[in-house]
């Protein structure tokens, strides 16, 4: 393994500007399902191990997951006892601005009045706010076989789904097998995120026209701090590739950590670890290659190539500056909306016609 620092100026205003407005996601589930495990393997860096002595979530947790990191969240962990009937609970406070809800099933368990308190969830969700995207976490998958895997996915999905056409609603549901002792709960969240993104599709083209012209095989736009990518290209993702890149990562956070930031920085934490300066190369000896770029402080493109093709360096390093100013401007662009959206909506309180402005990449 090598690393190496290159001296590039960059702007990071475009990636952390007053306007991101931070999208909303709740998480459901019985009690013991693992929900809070989830939230803090992978927003807090707590060990599997560590979550095992967490209490009971027995209220609303309402949680900002902004630690120096692009992917930012309102993040609701709700109780498993939560009761919708309650007078006390505010449906349109609580789904009205829901971006996504992800509901928590413990695999392991009789998971018959789960379904049942799914259903529920998500009829209510619905009626108040049907852009919410559904997500059904299938968890603690782990040590179990595959076998056992693929049919508790196959009966929860169609259970679920037979239960919401009783009730006439014609609900999208995605399903996803995780467990927090491997990269699945990453990789699931990752997918949670990417259907937040409004600019999802222009990464993914972006993704694509490098990696076509760079002779890359993989590529993923990475959030350091989560290891959740935002994007990725369109080739299907292989979970065996994804840790691969989440390790190379994490060998880059810690030597940056070490060797990157002075005791100094570090005290008065003025610095992140990660930075314009920071890039990797490692060779495995299959002949293939993971090249870490980064993109700014927030983000990194993590790139899986064979050897023979990293021999025109040049030529990925130019493509990749291209790239990146490209990513700049998607996000300059976005800022921009934002702050139209956001004049519009006070246009319309002061009862005043607001103009209409469209940004397109």
């Amino acid at each position: 393994m090598s690393s190496f620092n290159e001296n590039e100026e960059e702007d990071d205003n475009f990636f952390n500007n007053d306007e991101y407005v931070k999208p909303k996601i709740l998480l459901f589930g019985l009690r013991r399902s693992g929900k809070s495990s989830i939230q803090k393997v992978v927003f807090h860096k707590m060990s599997p191990n560590e979550t095992l002595f967490l209490e009971s979530t027995n209220k609303i947790v309402k949680e900002d997951i902004n630690n120096s990191s692009f992917v930012q969240f309102e993040i609701w962990d709700f109780p498993g006892q939560i009761d919708f009937f309650d007078p006390t609970f505010d449906s349109e406070l609580i789904f009205g601005d829901c971006g996504a809800l992800v509901f928590v099933i413990d695999a392991q368990d009789d998971y018959l009045e789960a379904l049942s308190k799914l259903n529920q969830t998500v009829t209510k969700a619905y009626k108040v706010n049907p852009r919410i995207k559904f997500e059904v976490f299938i968890h603690k998958v782990d040590g179990v076989s595959d076998d056992f895997k693929i049919e508790s996915q196959r009966d929860i999905h169609q259970r679920a789904t037979d239960d919401l056409q009783d009730a006439g609603l014609d609900i999208h549901l995605s399903f996803h097998l995780t467990s927090i002792y491997d990269h699945s709960i990453f990789e699931a969240f990752s997918k949670v995120v990417q259907k937040l993104i409004s600019q999802l599709p222009t990464l993914e083209n972006l993704l694509n026209i490098l990696i076509t012209n760079s002779g890359i095989e993989k590529a993923f736009l990475f959030d350091v701090v989560s290891k959740i990518y935002i994007a990725t290209d369109s080739a299907p993702v292989d979970m065996q590739t994804y840790e691969l890149c989440c390790d190379m990562i994490d060998v880059v956070i810690d030597l940056s950590d070490i060797y990157g930031v002075s005791a100094e920085e570090r005290a008065n934490q003025e610095q992140t670890a990660f930075d314009n300066l920071s890039s990797s190369l490692i060779k495995l000896n299959n002949s293939t290659i993971l090249y870490l770029k980064e993109v700014n402080k927030f983000l990194a493109l993590v790139c899986i190539l064979r050897e023979e093709n990293f021999t025109r360096q040049g030529v990925i390093d130019y493509n990749f500056l291209i790239f990146r100013e490209s990513i700049g401007r998607v996000f300059e662009l976005r800022s921009k909306k934002l702050k139209s959206n956001n004049d519009d909506l006070s246009e319309d309180y002061n009862y005043q016609q607001p103009s209409s402005v469209t940004d397109s990449v």
